[in-house]
């Protein structure tokens, strides 16, 4: 059993995000008395030439299909069973694909340390419910604990670099805040805290429907003018949907990390405008695209659009979001490519 005066880190994901996390987490625990120095990792199992992907990590302290050639400290131990991953657990950082938490945390439920906490790193939002609903809300109404957010300008393979970038953690409890901002933040992944988690956690999710739009731009070859056209347009609209649907929101946040700075990335650099971009090239489907490009990864942004219109039909506000709604219609609508710029 572990020292019940210290807290112990899991991670619930294992993806390139995940593991780019767990190369900071594994560092940063040795460094705090009071946090215990295993850090476990869920793994979901699957065999890489030849060898069970556990085996892989723990042994050459590598996640060589989601994140290669970035060692991980040997603290990190990478664990195929989920409940075994979170026994003694007291702070969990979830960082899977949003379409995965419900399944999840079934599993976790009445599993967990009397003092667990969470934060998400997952960007996405449910509706299943009807309306919208923050993945941070979810975990938080399913395993009956405390949630916190991060979000941020935070490409994996570059924070897997050690590449300098910043961060933000959303909270209502600030002594959970700060608990996590220990496990995370280090000289060049600088992590600040905000009370906001509404506000981090939609930035996080909403960019991505962004991302979708600069994709198509560059895919059409429109230049850089039309680009920063897209992406105003688009922060216009992610403000005014979070301020919409979730009162409180500060104006503030859309200046963190988890604001224009993830916004500006994820449009230059992530994977949804580079599939994006290679729709409008290959006329491919996205679903086809994602299972050629992405390794296994999950494409966010039009699976969010798919929700985010959802919610606009429930509300009849589709109209008062042409943006969100224009980057819907191509993925899923036919909509052709170069009529998105028309339709907002």
């Amino acid at each position: 059993m572990v020292n019940e005066s210290k807290e112990k880190v899991c991670l619930i994901g294992s993806g390139n995000w995940g593991s780019a996390i767990a190369k900071i987490v594994g560092r940063n625990v040795t460094k705090h008395d009071n946090y215990d120095s295993e850090v476990r990792m869920w793994v979901y199992e699957e065999i890489v030439n030849g060898q069970r992907l556990t085996d892989l990590i723990n042994t050459q302290h590598e996640n060589v299909k989601y994140l290669p050639n970035v060692k991980l400290p040997e603290n990190v131990v990478a664990v195929p069973d989920l409940l075994q991953t979170v026994e003694d657990a007291t702070l969990l950082v979830f960082v899977i694909p949003h379409q995965f938490v419900k399944g999840v945390c079934e599993q976790l439920k009445g599993k967990l340390h009397s003092d667990a906490r969470a934060i998400s790193l997952i960007k996405g939002v449910d509706v299943s419910k009807g309306g919208i609903h923050l993945i941070s809300d979810l975990i938080k109404e399913n395993l009956d604990i405390d949630v916190s957010v991060l979000m941020g300008a935070n490409i994996a393979s570059e924070v897997a670099m050690e590449n300098f970038c910043e961060s933000t953690i959303g909270c209502t409890n600030m002594k959970n805040g700060e608990a996590f901002h220990k496990a995370l933040h280090s000289p060049y992944f600088r992590v600040a805290i905000v009370d906001d988690v509404a506000g981090v956690e939609l930035c996080g999710a909403l960019k991505n429907v962004i991302a979708i739009g600069a994709g198509i731009v560059d895919g059409l070859k429109m230049g850089e003018n039309t680009k920063a056209a897209i992406i105003r347009i688009g922060i216009m609209e992610m403000k005014k949907f979070s301020q919409t649907f979730y009162k409180g929101v500060k104006d503030e946040t859309y200046m963190e990390s988890c604001g224009v700075a993830d916004v500006i990335t994820t449009c230059f650099g992530g994977r949804n405008r580079r599939v994006a971009e290679a729709h409008v090239v290959t006329g491919k489907s996205f679903e086809t695209l994602e299972k050629e490009m992405l390794n296994g990864q999950k494409l966010q942004g039009t699976l969010t659009a798919k929700e985010v219109n959802e919610i606009l039909k429930g509300r009849n506000m589709v109209n008062d979001f042409p943006f969100f709604t224009a980057v819907y219609r191509v993925c899923y609508e036919g909509l052709p490519a170069q009529e998105l710029v028309d339709n907002i």
